[in-house]
């Protein structure tokens, strides 16, 4: 999990270069395309290469970073697909860059979310053992409290992060889950429950950001033209 962390801090850290951001003004679908794949590839192709003592013995479904690339998957393909229009609609905001889209929203962002959720993913597991290390001595409703704080504050800890890389990107304008894959002795998780699991939470993200939309509205002046101010998802007739 270190080596993979790792890679994808270069990988984050790599893309905020001065250099890298003048090249991005001149970079064609392509080579947008092949940015998302240097990205996103070394999370599969790494662990496949050096496996870790723990998974030199068990079959490659059954391993860590197998069902965490699933879970990932699933998860930024549904914030890709549909969550991207709620920040079109609510933040006013848009991709120019020129890519091959799907849903009208770029190939290449698929493959980078892929690397930054699963980058935050790794980065809170590590921090939430080490946390639950030190406080084990604790009432466990105060283990609770602690932990609720942590994920809080590092949550827009990363959230700042992102908009500060974001920022960087002349064409944008404008809960860790997976923690809890395998972490239970005895409590193996397989692929499909995987798959749910990374699915139901997507649903749930859905719905607040839905009830943001309705009941708060957007956070910055969206033109009329642009904004979805019907009740229920923005692809739900007005009237049945």
């Amino acid at each position: 999990m270190r080596i993979l962390l790792s890679q994808l801090k270069k990988g984050n850290l790599s893309c905020q270069h001065p250099n890298c951001r003048k090249k991005w003004e001149s970079f064609t679908e392509w080579e947008y395309l092949f940015l998302g794949l240097f990205s996103a590839l070394p999370t599969f192709i790494i662990p496949m290469l050096l496996v870790g003592k723990a998974d030199s013995s068990i079959c490659w479904k059954d391993r860590y970073w197998v069902k965490a690339n699933i879970w990932i998957i699933v998860f930024s393909y549904v914030g890709n697909y549909f969550w991207t229009h709620y920040f079109f609609t609510v933040l006013g905001a848009s991709y120019t860059f020129p890519s091959w889209k799907m849903n009208n929203v770029p190939h290449t962002t698929f493959l980078l979310t892929h690397v930054c959720f699963l980058f935050y993913h790794v980065s809170s597991n590590m921090t939430l053992r080490r946390l639950q290390h030190s406080i084990d001595h604790l009432p466990e409703k105060t283990q609770w409290l602690f932990k609720a704080a942590w994920i809080l504050a590092f949550s827009y800890f990363m959230a700042y992060l992102e908009t500060l890389a974001i920022s960087n990107f002349s064409y944008y304008e404008f809960l860790p889950n997976v923690l809890r894959i395998d972490e239970k002795p005895g409590n193996q998780w397989d692929l499909p429950r995987v798959a749910i699991d990374a699915l139901g939470a997507a649903m749930l993200v859905t719905i607040i950001l839905d009830w943001w939309r309705i009941f708060l509205g957007p956070v910055v002046p969206v033109p009329d033209s642009k904004q979805c101010l019907q009740p229920g998802l923005p692809w739900f007739p007005r009237n049945p």
